[in-house]
């Protein structure tokens, strides 16, 4: 269980009340807020065993080139991707604003003016020009640490914001990894389609050549037709599918999609699961406990700057300034008027206004960290749920192998009988049928062990699974 983020706000509000130590309880009791989280074991449940967590490239297992290829370019050209890069920048720049309006403003102003007179006496008209140099300046002292909790806070922000962009990136190559799966699996649903639909047609010939010699009835022709009308209809469902997969994909990578991206059809086969890490380090390693524990931070941060707003400020102020008929004078030392004053501000009656935004800052702290224990189960609970389910569907492409097997040899054998006239039509539909089925929820099978092998290294957290993705946002986007 990570504590840095309760270290780092607590000596926060200790810094803050150093300045004026006897400041009491004025504004009420300083606020602390830790993040955490539930109890766990040690261990994974579903596994048993705990150990150093998998790094590096584990898109590597797939062994697949083209997928390490698209996860690169989906980390480059993904919209969301640049998006939550460009979140992440105005957030920083936004710290950057905090800091400076935490310093002293001073700001210079200069007048060139004319004062243009009618003196009657002369009947003329006067005109004297005026000069006029200032420099103006405005502080607030941090007396009780009201704005360095402001800027610690901005600073929770920034780091809030940095996590919520790696967790973005190791979504989006997930994403990618988990659509390149669907579109090989649609694709190879579809090839199944295929093979089905010349299956029956094999299966219409014969059976209409064995009623033009009086061995079949026009029943069984009818059935034929009837299974190569269903067969045609699931080739264009298959291929619906496969288009669709195909433009899911292209929107990840930022491409316009046409479904024109091709797949080998082909899913892999993968070792098994070597479970690693353990609930307490899982998380150190994600990138959404990360940000939770940043705005536990962040939420502590507000409530304790809510508290201290109801203390008194203290204001410098102070200007120079000088008018001038000749210019060369307006730079004149001796001729400025400079003015410097302090001044205190305290609230006396706002109707309860900074007492109940002091309130509304605790309850959102308790939010934040209900939030952050609400993160922590989910991240435990997924990595156990990709744990059980890797072994759970190994079981279930061993088993749908077999089954596969033992359907392709009885459709051989139905084929065989019905062409001698020993089973019915019926007996070759329903092999067919069964072969189909098999086939079908193997290649689901298959296709749902690789997406959930993806899930359970996209629970696990950690780096991005290539070694070198490439640069998210081309210099040429940035003004």
């Amino acid at each position: 269980m990570k504590t840095a983020g309760a270290t780092f706000i607590l000596a926060a509000m200790a810094t803050a009340c150093s300045t004026i130590p006897d400041v009491g309880n004025l504004g009420g009791e300083p606020v602390a807020v830790f993040p955490v989280a539930p109890d766990a074991p040690d261990t994974w449940v579903a596994s048993g065993v705990s150990g150093e967590a998998p790094s590096g490239p584990w898109l590597e297992q797939f062994q697949d080139e083209t997928l390490e290829a698209l996860v690169s370019e989906a980390l480059s050209a993904n919209p969301s991707l640049r998006s939550q890069y460009f979140a992440t920048e105005a957030v920083r720049a936004q710290a950057r604003s905090v800091l400076g309006r935490s310093r002293p403003n001073v700001g210079a102003t200069t007048d060139i003016g004319v004062t243009s007179v009618y003196i009657e006496q002369l009947d003329e008209r006067s005109d004297d020009p005026s000069f006029g140099l200032g420099l103006g300046l405005n502080w607030e002292i941090d007396l009780w640490g009201r704005i360095r909790a402001g800027i610690d806070a901005a600073e929770a922000d920034l780091l809030v914001s940095e996590a919520d962009l790696a967790g973005a990136q190791l979504t989006v190559a997930s994403q990618t990894a988990i659509s390149w799966i669907d579109l090989n699996a649609a694709l190879a649903q579809e090839r199944v389609a295929v093979q089905t639909f010349e299956a029956r047609e094999r299966a219409l010939d014969l059976t209409e050549r064995r009623l033009s010699r009086g061995l079949s009835t026009a029943l069984d022709v009818r059935t034929a037709r009837t299974t190569l009308a269903s067969a045609e209809a699931t080739i264009a469902l298959r291929r619906q599918q496969s288009k669709e997969a195909a433009r899911r994909l292209e929107s990840l990578l930022g491409r316009y999609p046409a479904a024109e991206i091709e797949a080998p059809a082909s899913l892999p086969d993968l070792a098994p699961l070597q479970p690693g890490g353990s609930p307490a380090l899982l998380l150190s390693r994600r990138a959404d406990v990360d940000a939770e524990e940043g705005r536990d931070v962040d939420a502590g941060l507000r409530a304790e700057q809510a508290r201290l707003a109801l203390l008194p400020s203290l204001t410098i102020t102070g200007s120079a300034s000088t008018t001038e008929d000749d210019f060369a004078d307006a730079f004149d030392p001796g001729r400025i008027a400079a003015r410097l004053f302090a001044g205190f501000a305290a609230p006396i009656f706002n109707g309860g206004a900074l007492a109940a935004e002091r309130e509304a800052a605790l309850f959102s702290a308790r939010v934040s960290v209900e939030n952050y224990a609400f993160t922590a189960l989910t991240a435990w609970r997924e990595v156990e749920d990709a744990i059980t389910a890797d072994a759970l569907l190994a079981q279930q492409v061993d088993a749908l192998t077999i089954a596969l097997e033992e359907a392709r040899l009885a459709e051989d054998l139905a084929v065989r009988q019905y062409t001698n006239g020993l089973v019915s039509i019926f007996n070759l539909i329903d092999s067919q049928t069964r072969r189909l089925n098999a086939e079908s929820q193997l290649i689901t099978a298959q296709a749902q062990r690789a997406s959930n092998r993806v899930q359970y290294h996209l629970a696990l957290g950690g780096g991005l699974p290539i070694e070198r993705p490439a640069d998210p946002i081309p210099q040429d986007m940035i003004q």
